[in-house]
Order: structure tokens, then C-alpha cells, then sequence
């Protein structure tokens, strides 16, 4: 994987320090992450660059826009590429891990309107057994840095009454997390199943939980129809950032 600055239309992520490089995941929850309900607030739980918490903040008109990341490069990068773009005065990055994080404003007395109208998380999510020689790597990677029990939990006492949370995970971990959001009072309202192409298999969840119980509407994208021959569903939602994408 590259080490080169990735370059949007709007913002620019360096990325050398990162394990985790841009990636198809982020972006497509970057750009899927609903903000229909204005939200005042955002958080994102492990930032790595800080892909997802820019294409927020060029998408909203979010007042207070915070990431938290653990790994100390990353960190480092993050806090770097927030303050070499446009909406600086916006974000902030804490070097924290969630439940540190968490603790600590509950110690400070969380009240509802300090807390997030909109949480997301492309959280690590290889839960196989092997590992490779890249610490930072499989920590960005491996779902036993952030166990998604962990990640529902703490997320269900920072996401404000009517905030949202919107994730990205394996499509095989969709029906274990949907009963795990429940155990936290948090429901799936909406799916996007996404597929590389037509003949492939669906490879991705994108599910957004709140404290509202619905029917769950579900959509698909594919996200190609041959090599780097994109769809016009998958242009639609990326064309804002994509520099190449019209």
C-alpha cells in the first residue's frame, strides 16, 4: 500500500504514519453516514487518518466534530491532516482509547445535550486467528482491539437521544452485531449492502443504529461494473470527494 498523500477534491490526507491507509470503507461511510438530522455534533471512533471525520465535516454543518485514535502515529496524523484542512477550527482529535474516553466525560456529568448526535466507526474487524509482523497493523485491523460489544457499549452512552450511529463492517458480522446493538438499546433503522461487482458476493455492511425501533430499510451498491469502471450509484455517493469522479 501507498505512503503517498491521497488527494479529494476538497482535502488532502498524508498517510505514511498510518497503518490503516484511505481505503474504499472509509470513504464509503464517509459518504453514507446520514446527517439528515443536522447533527450539531459528530464523533469518530478510531480516526486512523482522519478520512471519515473530514468527509463529515465537508458534508455538514456539524459545530463540534471530535475522533478519537490510540495508536500514536496515527494520532499524530490525524490531528495533522485536521489541521491542514479547511474546517480545523472544527476538529479535534483525543488521544484516547473509547473507554478511557468515555469514563472520563461520564465522570464530568454527560448529559444528553453534550453528547453525540451522530457517532461513526470503521472499527478493526478481522477476527481470525492469524497475525501478521505489523503491530500497528493488526491493531488498526484485528476486531479484539475493539471488540464490537466494547464499541456498542460505549457508543450507547455518548450517542445523544435522537443521534445516530453509523458503522462499516464485514457482511458476515452483520446479524451477530444487529443482536448485539439490541443488548444496548440500539436498533438498526438502515442497511447498505455493498459488492466489488455484479458477480461478486456482498462484502460489506453499512448500518445505522439509533434508540428508535423501525423496520429496517436496506439498499445495495455495487461499486463496479468491470475494472475501475465504476457504477453510477457508487459515482453518486463519492463524486463529492473522488477528485477523478464527475
Amino acid at each position: 500500500m501507498t505512503n503517498k498523500p491521497f488527494h479529494f477534491k476538497q482535502f488532502k490526507i498524508d498517510q505514511d504514519r498510518c497503518a490503516m491507509k484511505v481505503g474504499t470503507d472509509g470513504v464509503l461511510l464517509g459518504a453514507w453516514a446520514t446527517i439528515e438530522n443536522n447533527p450539531f455534533s459528530i464523533l469518530d471512533i478510531g480516526a486512523g487518518t482522519g478520512i471519515i471525520t473530514l468527509m463529515l465535516a465537508q458534508r455538514s454543518h456539524a459545530e463540534i466534530i471530535d475522533a478519537i485514535e490510540i495508536d500514536d502515529d496515527a494520532y499524530e496524523q490525524c490531528v495533522n491532516n485536521f489541521e491542514q484542512s479547511p474546517w480545523g477550527d472544527r476538529l479535534f482529535c483525543y488521544h484516547a482509547a473509547l473507554e478511557e474516553f468515555t469514563e472520563e466525560l461520564l465522570e464530568e456529568g454527560l448529559e444528553n445535550d453534550d453528547k453525540y448526535d451522530l457517532i461513526v466507526s470503521n472499527p478493526p474487524f478481522y477476527s481470525e486467528d492469524y497475525k501478521t509482523d505489523n503491530i500497528a497493523r493488526d491493531l488498526a485491523r484485528f476486531q479484539e482491539a475493539l471488540p464490537f460489544k466494547h464499541l456498542l457499549e460505549n457508543t450507547s452512552k455518548l450517542l445523544s437521544e435522537n443521534g445516530c450511529f453509523c458503522v462499516i463492517i464485514p457482511f458476515n458480522e452483520e446479524a451477530r452485531f444487529i443482536e448485539l446493538g439490541k443488548q444496548h438499546n440500539l436498533f438498526t433503522n438502515k442497511i447498505l449492502h455493498v459488492k466489488g461487482n455484479e458477480t461478486s458476493e456482498i462484502k460489506r455492511s453499512l448500518i445505522q443504529l439509533s434508540f428508535r425501533k423501525s423496520e429496517i430499510h436496506i439498499e445495495k451498491l455495487t461499486i463496479e461494473t468491470a475494472r475501475h469502471q465504476y457504477t453510477q450509484d457508487y459515482i453518486n455517493l463519492t463524486k463529492d470527494f473522488y477528485l477523478k469522479m464527475k
